[in-house]
């Protein structure tokens, strides 16, 4: 079986009827529109497709059939998409289902058995002709363009024992109304105290690093910065190669039902100071294309003094390089069993997802600070001594601006690098770099104040250190951050299914990330005798 979901959920929903009636109303699935599905295959489905008669497609919650809510009562084909209204029952579940939606919580997703289809020679499947067994309200999209249209239901109410402070009831509110082909629905609006409509919200595209934080507060922060994400999420996905690491119970035993103190003590620092101080670049065009061209000038035009007049002027022809940049997929996933999810406390889902998301954004860091290593040209070597160090880094600040007339303005280290330049001291036993927290404190070439990601102060020639664990033993290398090398990166979201055979659901993340060394003359690196 395979399923489709939809997402930008269109709510209406009025107050003051007493029908008793419990609707929502959707596009289940817009036609020739392709989406990618849990295997990464592309799909897409074509007019008269899905049938409008036969048995009705039950409505479940998260694709599973242990949690009814109701049944499709109506199908109807239009060019657009198959279009759907779903009874929903009157259970606790069925009222929260109504609640969900009517706040813009879930979008809804097909699930049908594929009976005829076509593939094109990129691989990408078209759907002829499927059985529909059942349509899900699920909170995680991968069609774009379709959408519930209405929400409507109506409940009992207690009698308003003050009716001095009643407020007036408005009639009808509406949010967001989407146009055709929603008018092939009726949207009979159906009202109810207890599910008054909510606006939905816009988001714009938030940063890879707004995303991350995001996540790491969690809760509805995350929700709706997730959200935008996947608004603009593209329906080409890398399909994961590895196998996923399975997640029981028996993995996490700390957090099976025995009391628990606090959150989960985190033994990593999920920081990226080498992608923080070069800063993540976006890809041309929206990231569409597997690689992109970044020029470089290897000739520059040329200008001289005229020996006499009537003679030839300098003349060079400028030599513009092609620049072919590729895309490195860095990604992770991890099944977790429905036991490891439904019995945890705190929840293992939260707290594993976060770990996954912190190793995806380390691993990025890695890939960045071993690719300026690689790039990194040769300015000497430092035998350990404080003089022998000053002389390193000049070296280095004059090999940088040699024939570009840049500064200098970062100096990357290693963990013990950064040890080694803490401990130099001067003839008299004085820190070289020492620590200036207080005001009235006398001292040269200070560190500055900070913490072990970054300092900023009167270091040598000004230079700003960064310090990452990423970086292999004895690194040190001197440039200009902002013009000799270049990161570029595309976080996208989470993807999961659920996998019914053994009662699972499978998550996984992953990131497109390049590297260029724009001017490989400026990353000069320092070793050590």
């Amino acid at each position: 079986m395979i399923r489709f979901t939809t997402d930008r959920i269109t709510v209406t929903a009025a107050e003051g009827d007493t029908t008793g009636e419990r609707r929502i109303d959707a596009i289940a699935v817009p036609y020739n529109q392709y989406a990618t599905v849990s295997d990464g295959t592309e799909v897409q489905f074509l007019p008269g497709s899905l049938p409008i008669d036969g048995k009705a497609p039950r409505v479940f919650m998260y694709h599973d059939a242990s949690k009814p809510v109701g049944i499709v009562t109506e199908r109807i084909d239009t060019p657009e998409g198959m279009l759907a209204s779903m009874k929903i029952s009157r259970t606790d579940l069925g009222d929260e289902a109504l609640v969900l939606a009517a706040d813009g919580v879930m979008d809804v997703s097909v699930g049908v058995n594929i009976i005829s289809a076509t593939r094109d020679k990129d691989g990408r499947m078209t759907v002829t002709a499927a059985d529909w067994l059942e349509l899900s309200l699920v909170p995680i999209p991968a069609f774009s363009g379709a959408t519930i249209t209405d929400v409507a239901a109506s409940a009992e109410t207690e009698p308003d024992t003050n009716p001095e402070t009643t407020e007036p009831v408005e009639e009808t509110t509406e949010v967001e109304a989407t146009p055709a082909p929603a008018e092939a629905i009726e949207a009979a609006a159906i009202p109810t105290p207890s599910l008054p409509a909510q606006p939905k919200r816009k988001f714009a595209l938030p940063s890879a690093a707004d995303w991350m934080a995001a996540y790491h507060i969690g809760g509805d922060t995350f929700a709706k910065v997730n959200a935008a994400v996947a608004e603009w999420q593209s329906e080409n996905q890398t399909a994961l190669q590895a196998a996923a690491g399975d997640v029981a119970t028996t993995n996490t035993p700390g957090l099976l039902p025995v009391p628990v103190l606090g959150p989960l003590v985190q033994n990593i620092n999920f920081v990226r100071p080498v992608v923080n101080r070069l800063g993540a670049r976006a890809y041309p065009d929206g990231g569409q294309q597997k690689t992109f061209v970044r020029p470089t000038i290897t000739t520059h035009t040329s200008a001289a003094a005229q020996s006499a007049e009537f003679d030839a002027v300098s003349a060079t022809t400028m030599v513009i390089a092609s620049n072919t940049i590729s895309k490195t997929t860095v990604a992770g996933q991890v099944s977790l069993s429905r036991q490891d999810v439904d019995f945890t406390s705190p929840g293992a889902m939260e707290l594993i997802l976060n770990d996954l998301i912190g190793e995806l954004m380390l691993k990025t860091d890695d890939i960045a600070a071993d690719a300026l290593l690689t790039a990194a040209n040769s300015s000497g070597v430092w035998d350990g001594t404080t003089t022998d160090l000053m002389k390193s880094i000049y070296d280095a600040a004059v090999d940088v601006s040699s024939g570009t007339n840049f500064f200098p303005d970062t100096i990357f280290v290693s963990p013990d690098v950064w040890g080694q330049m803490g401990q130099l001291v001067d003839g008299s036993n004085r820190p070289v770099f020492p620590y200036l927290g207080s005001p009235g404190l006398q001292g040269q070439n200070a560190l500055g104040g900070g913490n072990a990601t970054t300092w900023t102060g009167s270091n040598p020639l000004g230079l700003e250190i960064v310090v990452d664990s990423n970086f292999a033993a004895k690194t040190m290398i001197i440039t200009n951050a902002n013009k000799a090398f270049e990161y570029y990166e595309d976080m996208r979201g989470i993807m999961s299914v659920d996998q019914p055979s053994t009662l699972s659901r499978l998550f996984s993340v992953h990131a497109y990330v390049s590297t260029f060394a724009a001017v490989s003359s400026m990353i000069r690196k320092i070793t050590q005798a």
